[in-house]
């Protein structure tokens, strides 16, 4: 079963510090004003945050999956299909994404709550 948007929104507003808003008149969701993970104007697609080494291996790896428009060429982001991505994959990215951006305080307080 494909993901929603809405269930990105709920892995992602688990972290803290994590806030729901808008960008380009598009549902999305900030750290600290930093854009963490945007829905595209088709609803189909996400935006999120990844370093540039990272884009490439998992472009290469799912290019199904993960790609960039030439408009993200330049910035440090991948597209996502929502249709295509695996749960704990995108879990995965989304946290790594937060704790790029997120205070240092932030990601401290968020490993203590974190079971080991």
């Amino acid at each position: 079963m494909p993901l929603t948007f809405d269930a990105v929104c709920e892995m992602a507003l688990a972290l803290p510090g994590a806030e729901l808003g808008t960008s380009y008149g598009m549902p999305a969701i900030r750290i600290a004003r930093h854009l963490l993970v945007r829905l595209r104007e088709d609803g189909e697609t996400i935006v999120l945050k990844v370093g540039f080494d990272e884009r490439e291996m998992l472009m290469e790896a799912e290019p199904g999956t993960f790609f960039v428009t030439d408009h993200y060429r330049n910035y440090p982001r991948v597209l996502v299909r929502l249709a295509h991505v695996h749960l704990h994959s995108l879990r995965r990215l989304i946290e790594q994404a937060w704790r790029e951006v997120a205070p240092k305080r932030l990601a401290r307080e968020f490993d203590l709550r974190r079971p080991d």
